[in-house]
């Protein structure tokens, strides 16, 4: 039997890092991560199987995020499914020092000042989580089946601005997903590009 060279051996772990890394793909499992809540609960993902997860990446000083919340939008949205019994994750992924990054106590003053709804609001300090989904702009949305499924990412509407008069003329990708999804059919538009800010690494 010949043995692997040490070249050969190299090109083999930088594949398997590079696999494990892998961006989250549509039509396979969700990635899964544990991050804390600003309650001090641990969320697991795994663990939220058999329900409809909405993973919000966001960041309160970004415009783009502001358009969403100061419309009422981005609420609307998270109340309509949160009612439903999904579950809602917003996601700040800003490092200390960082724009956007905030405290517990902050993020669960944001959320009261914003009449938001979600189920949980997770930091994520190191970026695991959204260096994981590749997620790149805030916001940045996915949507996760109840067998675990990733069936949605991209961009929340179809308008890339910071204009609040854009949101009647958009397409929200997140409520068409939904109707897809209800009506027991495919996501008919799974991926579409993201907009918004960077996430702050």
């Amino acid at each position: 039997m010949k043995t692997l060279t040490q070249g050969t051996t190299l090109c083999l772990l930088f594949l398997l890092a590079t696999l494990s890394t892998a961006a989250p793909r549509i039509g396979a499992p969700a990635p899964d991560f544990s991050l804390q809540d600003t309650e001090g609960n641990t969320v697991t993902l795994s663990a939220l199987n058999g329900k409809y997860v909405v993973l919000e990446w966001t960041n309160h000083l970004c415009p783009f995020v502001g358009k969403h919340y100061d419309s009422g939008n981005m609420q609307s949205l998270q109340k309509t499914y949160t009612d439903k019994g999904y579950t809602w994750l917003s996601i700040i992924s800003s490092a200390p020092g960082k724009q956007g990054h905030v405290t517990a106590n902050q993020a669960n003053e944001l959320t009261r000042s914003r009449n938001a709804h979600p189920t949980a609001v997770l930091l994520d300090e190191r970026g695991t989580a959204g260096k994981t989904y590749d997620a790149k702009t805030t916001p940045h949305m996915f949507i996760i089946n109840p067998q675990g499924t990733l069936v949605y990412m991209g961009g929340i509407d179809s308008i890339a601005s910071a204009d609040k008069g854009d949101l009647a003329q958009a397409v929200n990708y997140v409520k068409a997903a939904f109707d897809d999804l209800e009506a027991g059919q495919p996501v008919q538009s799974p991926i579409n590009p993201p907009y918004g800010c960077s996430v702050k690494y």
